[in-house]
């Protein structure tokens, strides 16, 4: 059934074309001459923030304003039948889950008297969380209006499955698989050593052409190396974390300051950025919630284990890794500006923080 009244959540997809012309369509099939149809395209800023940055409301104001000329295209001829609203939600607001996206547009659906909501297939505002389904359920329980999916077709991905491989490729992976099950095993028997050969060789075979994203390269063998330099650090690092956060839940005169933060980590690529995350995570008292290229939003329990994450410790043993020695010279995201506190003290919080540090950065730049 056709609406002249809809509300349109807009992000960066490849199926938003398609699902503005669907809402267009809809709005005029429900619109009369004498009353025109209205489609409201809305932009959720980048969640996990109290206040947007230039850069993220630059960012929707594009989207939106591109949904708003294709809004235009698409009515053609009955231009004047249609009316385009745009505008930019949770401005201030803490949005972490489908429910905070869903009581959003709860208050644009009372606030502009939507009847329906047309959600484009791969609407992700970047929570961190499979969100349609959930969103779907949300919007339900909390509106009375439609709410729906744009019929669109998904453009096919024709990247490879199986890729090319290697004698270097399988010999990596072979080495790979068969220390980590000398490792795993923790004995060097004869028996060990067959199953270890046979088992590295099956992985080996089975997953060389779809496990390896590119050719192993000259410098693959001593970033290897500097890996193995770099677990004994890590291991330290998670060491020293879990004393210090034992004794802070062992001592209650010790400070305990729950914080969402955001980093701009200055690593570049997959694999470094998720070594990076995966570090971050097993080292207690921060945990990575989402990343989204070189931005990390951390969930940091205490002020130490937020100044170690400022201060870029890890970081810079992964730029070691990765990229080498020199590497290491680059600042810390501290001193670059790259960091900020996403839940500045609250009156609840009490007057003055434990933490020097969330005040410091709670204007940060990181996006």
């Amino acid at each position: 059934m056709s609406s002249k009244r809809i509300l349109v959540p807009v992000s960066e997809t490849s199926t938003l074309r398609e699902t503005v012309g669907y809402a267009v369509k809809e709005a005029l099939d429900g619109a009369r001459s004498d009353d025109p149809g209205l489609v409201r395209f809305v932009w959720i800023c980048s969640p996990q923030t109290d206040t947007v940055t230039d850069e993220q409301k630059e960012a929707g104001e594009e989207i939106l304003s591109r949904a708003s000329l294709w809004a235009t295209e698409d009515a053609g001829d009955h231009e004047a039948e249609l009316t385009v609203e745009t505008a930019i939600l949770g401005e201030s607001e803490y949005i972490f889950s489908p429910s905070d996206v869903a009581a959003l547009l709860e208050e644009e659906v009372a606030a502009s008297d939507i009847d329906r909501i047309v959600l484009d297939p791969e609407y992700d505002p970047g929570i961190g969380a499979p969100l349609l389904r959930p969103l779907e359920v949300e919007l339900a329980q909390r509106t009375n209006v439609t709410v729906d999916e744009a019929p669109v077709e998904r453009a096919t991905r024709r990247v490879p499955l199986l890729r090319q491989t290697s004698a270097a490729g399988v010999g990596v992976l072979f080495g790979t698989a068969f220390v980590f099950y000398q490792i795993l095993n923790g004995a060097f028997t004869l028996f060990d050593l067959v199953t270890g050969t046979m088992s590295a060789t099956i992985v080996a075979v089975t997953l060389a052409r779809v496990s390896l994203n590119r050719r192993p390269d000259s410098g693959m063998p001593v970033r290897i190396v500097r890996g193995i330099i770099y677990i004994p650090y890590l291991l330290y690092e998670i060491i020293a974390a879990n004393l210090v956060v034992s004794a802070v839940i062992l001592n209650p005169r010790l400070p305990i300051d729950p914080r969402m933060t955001r980093v701009r980590a200055d690593v570049v690529g997959p694999l470094p950025t998720t070594t990076l995350a995966n570090s971050i995570t097993l080292t207690p008292g921060t945990l990575t919630v989402r990343v989204r290229g070189q931005h990390l939003v951390v969930h940091t329990l205490i002020p130490w284990a937020r100044d170690g994450l400022f201060d870029g410790s890890l970081e810079r043993a992964v730029r070691f890794v990765f990229y080498g020695r020199g590497s290491m010279a680059i600042p810390s995201p501290k001193e670059r500006g790259d960091t900020e506190v996403l839940q500045p003290p609250t009156e609840e919080d009490g007057a003055a923080s434990t933490d020097p540090q969330t005040q410091e950065d709670t204007t940060g730049g990181a996006e």
